[in-house]
């Protein structure tokens, strides 16, 4: 009989079995609460690809407004002012 524990030692321990799971279970929680939900992780990533395809879109019409300056500063600034300049020029040159 003196091997057996008492009735208080048995409360004690099954106390301290009982706040060591309490415990666990409070850790489990809180990691849980950290965890981001595969279906709010795949919205996200759903919103973020669109949000990355529209940006690439804009970035290439972009790209087109540039060229299409560029090409209207050649064909409406550039080339006009070389066609008055150039005859000015050479006359210049022949008449002096």
């Amino acid at each position: 009989m003196p091997d057996e524990p008492t009735l208080g030692e048995v409360v004690r321990r099954f106390d301290e079995r009982f706040a060591v799971v309490r415990d666990d279970i409070q850790q489990l929680g809180r990691r849980m609460d950290e965890k981001v939900d595969q279906r709010i992780y795949d919205l996200r990533h759903e919103a973020l690809s669109a949000r990355v395809g529209t940006l690439e879109t804009l970035r290439e019409k972009d790209n087109e407004k540039l060229v299409a300056t560029r090409r209207w500063l050649i064909g409406a600034v550039i080339v006009p002012l070389v066609g008055i300049l150039l005859p000015v020029i050479i006359l210049l040159t022949r008449g002096a």
